[in-house]
């Protein structure tokens, strides 16, 4: 199967001085596609004269959308995506597109705990693994990796849920989970990056992706997140009406509210769980 290879850069001019040459004599038959982010420095220069298919954005739209960009340019029928900034070593491609030929349809390189880029970074990435592994049921070794391998056709159906900004890895991963394309991990190393400080800012995208991982949640799973809230308020509601029927012998307002809570967030689940299989039939058709 022909491959395509998506780099995803934004001022990543010294990093692809390294990647692409490595890149090119791993893989000296595939498509090579780099995506210029809005860049101020030369990276689109770069790029073409070391060989690489240039996508150019007038102004930077993000990871997530130039991870788009290149997937629906990309004409093979495999799609690696990987790190312009030379973290990613092209040598590894081969274990990921191996894993592909046996019958997984996404493959994904996952860092050990050297490959994090801070202590604070790998105890919220620790934290974002455990999480999802709850919510889609599978384990999830490494939820935030962009080095990974996929069958450009079943990606292509989830182009529409990625974010612009970063998070597409944990998107696309919970997305293929659910939709029940299987999903495999490669453990990698990680290299030092090459050039400027990384572009993700650890608290604001530490939000941003908690916040992908309940959205998509809510989208294909949407009873996880619902019958746990839902069971909190009425067991509370429980507790608080034993406190005040032992203490004063009566039914408080306080102790309906809570009932009436626990009821409508479970019957708002229902009605999630209903809206998403619609989703899910149509994405699927």
């Amino acid at each position: 199967m022909r491959v395509s290879v998506v780099l995803p850069a934004k001022n990543e001019a010294e990093g692809l001085r390294r990647t692409l040459p490595a890149l090119r004599a791993c893989l000296p038959d595939a498509e090579v596609i780099v995506v210029d982010d809005g860049s101020t420095d030369d990276t689109a220069s770069v790029a073409a004269g070391l060989g690489a298919r240039v996508l150019s954005s007038p102004y930077s739209m993000g990871n997530g959308a130039a991870i788009k960009r290149g997937a629906r340019a990309a004409t093979g029928e495999l799609i690696v995506f990987m790190d312009a900034d030379g973290q990613h070593d092209p040598a590894l491609i081969a274990e990921l597109l191996a894993k592909l030929d046996e019958g997984y349809d996404m493959v994904v390189g996952a860092r050990n705990g050297s490959g994090q880029a801070s202590v604070g970074r790998g105890l919220a990435n620790g934290l974002y693994n455990r999480l999802a592994s709850w919510m889609t049921g599978h384990a999830i070794l490494d939820l935030t990796s962009g080095f990974r391998a996929v069958r450009a056709d079943k990606f292509r159906e989830f182009i529409h849920l990625l974010p612009n900004g970063f998070s597409y890895p944990t998107t696309s991963t919970m997305a293929f989970f659910r939709s029940a394309y299987p999903v495999a991990y490669v453990q990698i190393r990680v290299d030092k990056r090459v050039g400027t400080a990384s572009h993700i800012r650890p608290l604001k995208d530490g939000l941003r992706f908690l916040l992908i991982i309940f959205k998509i949640a809510t989208l294909y799973s949407p009873l996880k997140l619902f019958i746990p809230a839902s069971a909190v308020f009425f067991v509370t509601g429980v507790g608080y009406y034993a406190y005040t029927f032992t203490t004063m012998g009566r039914f408080t307002n306080m102790s309906t509210l809570l009932f009436s809570a626990g009821v409508i967030i479970f019957l708002i689940g229902l009605v999630s769980e209903q809206i998403t299989s619609l989703t899910y039939n149509r994405t699927g058709e």
